[in-house]
């Protein structure tokens, strides 16, 4: 619980996320978050509240950003997306015609849109990486493109958890000339005006609220994914979780995990930043895409009922997670409560969570755009009960009638 005031605005009509935000601080263990809406391109909610720093008791301020995992991923994607938009990058063109490297061990036919789309077969590499290993990468991305693919690309897919920043990120550099980082600065992040960073500003480190890890018991090892950890250390659920270097051990919260440019886990913002990224998307591109890239993106592209990864049913847009209903698949869903493993929008929606609950989604046809951001994480593989009441109250607030499908309908 936490009992720190909470600032910002909630327009009329959105008082359902102002409560849930606020029940999730005083009643479900938020310890400081951000959740913040546009509709038509204009902000009705921009709340934040709690304790950015559980140790030093400072509180969670406007301009307070925390570390958003693989929210990440989205940015990373959008930024693949606007040189496809350019026509500076072909998704459907084989990989080796910008990374010749890349083109090893059965991977000649590897497309960007498998790597968006999570089938590329490498969702990990085998051999260890050395602790600086995620903040070089020079040395990442010659790991990927050395590496045997984990089954025949294009076929299945399973989740690129940490990988997918160095390979989207690497096509994103080849074909832009600039690294991922600065691209996403100077190409979205800075015409937006968003304080949001793929490599954070030493400048703005102070500013980062800690990350509060959840903390798992050894009862907890029972679903698929958490069995594959504990019993088969050559899985691709414990080669992703485990074999990330210095990242695992604490990277979240070190100043050289902050600093690396990981377009798959380290983006640093806060619930403005993410609305803000998916703001233009949800009405009709802006700036950034044109409206065929914009439909593309919404498009399911790979989903199956076992995800050689999380081990749980996914779909996947490119590069972007659609609406997953698992309440009633999950075993992790009877664990810590039925939004553990899922992450429930409507069907035009597509966004990506951060491990622990944080979120950012454009709604296409309901001009929303939403973002979340926490700094305790929460259970499970995709959203947790506090994320999904803010989204489950955005729609709510917007005349939605209920998500009994899987998805939220009018």
């Amino acid at each position: 619980m936490s009992d720190a005031a909470i600032g910002g605005s909630c327009r009329p009509g959105f008082e359902r996320v102002a409560e849930a935000f606020e029940r999730n601080l005083k009643e479900k263990g938020e310890i400081g978050a951000s959740v913040c809406l546009t509709v038509g391109g204009e902000t009705v909610v921009d709340l934040w509240g709690g304790v950015a720093d559980p140790k030093t008791k400072a509180p969670w301020t406007r301009d307070t950003v925390s570390v958003v995992f693989s929210c990440t991923k989205g940015a990373t994607a959008l930024c693949a997306h606007v040189l496809a938009s350019r026509g500076q990058l072909d998704l459907d063109a084989p990989v080796a015609e910008l990374w010749p490297e890349f083109a090893q061990h059965g991977k000649e036919r590897v497309t960007t849109r498998m790597m968006l789309d999570h089938s590329s077969a490498v969702p990990a590499v085998r051999a260890p990486v050395k602790d600086d290993g995620p903040y070089d990468w020079a040395y990442m991305t010659e790991r990927l493109a050395a590496e045997v693919p984990f089954w025949e690309p294009g076929t299945r897919n399973g989740y690129h958890g940490f990988t997918f920043g160095w390979t989207v990120g690497e096509m994103v550099r080849r074909a832009s000339d600039k690294s991922l980082g600065t691209f996403f600065r100077e190409e979205i992040a800075g015409p937006l005006g968003l304080d949001f960073w793929i490599g954070l500003p030493e400048a703005i480190e102070p500013r980062v609220a800690p990350i509060v890890p959840h903390v798992y018991k050894a009862a907890d090892a029972v679903t698929p994914f958490m069995r594959d950890l504990a019993t088969n250390k050559e899985s691709v659920a414990a080669l992703f979780y485990f074999n990330n270097g210095a990242w695992r051990s604490g990277g979240a919260n070190s100043r050289a995990g902050h600093a690396a440019e990981i377009g798959a886990a380290n983006g640093i913002t806060n619930a403005r930043g993410l609305a803000g990224l998916y703001a233009p998307l949800a009405n009709g591109g802006g700036d950034l895409v044109d409206a065929t890239t914009l439909a593309r993106m919404g498009e399911v592209s790979m989903a199956t009922h076992d995800d050689a990864t999380l081990r749980i049913p996914t779909r996947f847009a490119l590069g972007f997670m659609k609406s997953m209903d698992n309440r009633k698949r999950s075993l992790a869903a009877k664990l810590w409560g039925e939004d553990c493993d899922s992450v429930i929008m409507s069907s035009a929606a597509f966004g990506h969570v951060g491990a622990g609950g944080s979120l950012g989604f454009a709604d296409p046809v309901a001009g929303l755009s939403f973002g979340y951001t926490m700094n305790r994480m929460g259970p499970g593989l995709l959203m947790n009960e506090r994320g999904q009441s803010l989204v489950d109250a955005a729609y709510l607030s917007l005349g939605y009638r209920n998500k009994d499908g899987g998805v939220w309908v009018k």
